[in-house]
Parts: structure tokens; sequence; C-alpha cells
């Protein structure tokens, strides 16, 4: 057995745990494995054991780990920043699309995303506690985008993401998940039929879970201490830049 394979058991366990203490049911939380600076090769081996959902923040290096794993039947979701210059990269190669927090971003993505694929799995990236350092539109402006974001086509709105500041324990962790929920659930009384609440992650997906999430986004539990850098290898998969 890999060690990714071991580890990726391990987080299985964690979320299936956290879905029993919540009164949830155990399928009720999707894992998202992300792989940002991990080579291919990693990402092969996640498949192996079963993983097929892959995060990437990095638009340049998950196209080049997209484009050398275009044979396996994975589902990549992009929960990076993403820059104008960028959206192409992003509408031509991923499936989901967890950081919209602009109507710009978002009219490219709809204008760029190719014909002939599926509608682009869309989430509004919401900053739940006013973090200076964190993306996201205020959850006062969440609503009018959301509406915005609904209407555009090749493009489909499936929720909101959120990555707040770290908390001191679980409890404190757990108020600022239910404020997301809190908003999740509002913008579905305003008619939006939201399914997608994208939040936790490797220190505090517990808290997620106990507060509604519904896939939580996991690396450094799954794959192990992220490298600095990474760029493409010989074999044509990403391998870690000396420097």
């Amino acid at each position: 057995m890999t060690t990714i394979q071991t580890q990726l058991d391990a987080v299985r366990h964690r979320i299936r745990v956290a879905c029993h203490d919540a009164g949830r049911a155990s399928d009720a939380v999707t894992l998202l494995a992300v792989s940002k600076t991990f080579c291919a090769d990693a990402v092969q081996a996640a498949y192996a054991a079963g993983q097929t959902a892959f995060g990437e923040n990095y638009i340049q290096e998950a196209v080049e780990k997209i484009t050398a794993l275009k044979h396996l039947p994975l589902q990549w979701h992009c929960i990076g920043p993403i820059q104008s210059n960028k959206t192409r990269l992003v509408a031509e190669h991923f499936d989901w699309v967890h950081t919209v927090d602009r109507l710009k971003i978002a009219q490219r993505l709809s204008e760029q995303r190719p014909e002939g694929l599926p509608p682009l799995q869309v989430c509004i990236q919401v900053n739940v506690d006013g973090g200076p350092t964190k993306s996201g539109v205020t959850p006062d402006d969440a609503l009018s985008l959301a509406r915005e974001v609904a209407q555009l086509p090749r493009l489909h709105l499936r929720g909101l993401m959120c990555i707040p500041e770290p908390a001191s324990d679980f409890v404190a962790a757990c108020a600022i998940f239910k404020r997301a929920r809190g908003l999740f659930d509002l913008l579905n009384v305003e008619g939006l039929k939201l399914d997608t609440l994208s939040m936790g992650m490797s220190a505090d997906m517990e808290a997620a879970i106990a507060s509604g999430s519904t896939m939580v986004r996991v690396g450094s539990a799954v794959f192990g201490d992220r490298h600095s850098s990474s760029v493409v290898g010989r074999s044509g998969g990403l391998q870690p830049k000396i420097v």
C-alpha cells in the first residue's frame, strides 16, 4: 500500500467519523484532494487509490498536469485566485472553479468556455470572516453577485466557497463556518438552488463538516508537505524544482 493510499484512507475515515458525529450521511461530503505543487505521478497514485477529484491553485502548473493526465477520467477544480489573463486557461481546462469573486471574472469564464465542453461548475468565494489577506466577495454582496453569475451562459452556479482565518479551537471554527452555512441557506431561500458548500481543509475539516460543508479541500493530509515550486520533468510529470 502506497503512502498516498494510506493517507487517503485516513482522511476518508476522518470524513466518515465527522459525518457520523454531525448526524449526516457518510457520503454527504466530497473529498477534493489538493494536488498543487505535487507531480503528476502523485496525482496518478491518488487516482489508483480511488481519488478522482483534484484541486489546483496555480493555473499554469495545473494545465501541465491536466494535459499530462488527460488519459485518466479526472475532475479538475481551480481553487486559486484567477487573474483576467488566466481565465481562458481555466475555462478551457478545468471542470470546476471555486474562486469567482468578481462579475468580470465570471463573464470572461462564460465567454471563453468552449462550446464542446459541459458548463463550468462555479462556486462564489466569500470572505466570510473579513480576513484582511483573504480573497472573496463580502457576505453582503454575495447575493447580488450570485444572481448575476447564475444568469451567465456556459456556467452552472453550484454554491459558495470560503477560506476563513485559522480559528483558536473547534467551537470558534464552527462559529465561522456556520456564517457561511447561513449565507448558503439564505441564497437558497432566495431561489438560487445551490448544492455545494466548499469549506474545510486538513486542519479544520471536522468543524467544517459539523457546520454543513459538502466538500472539503485537503492537501497536506493526503500528499504530505508541499514543495515550494515545481517544474515539468522529463517523464511529463511535475518534479520539485531545485533552487
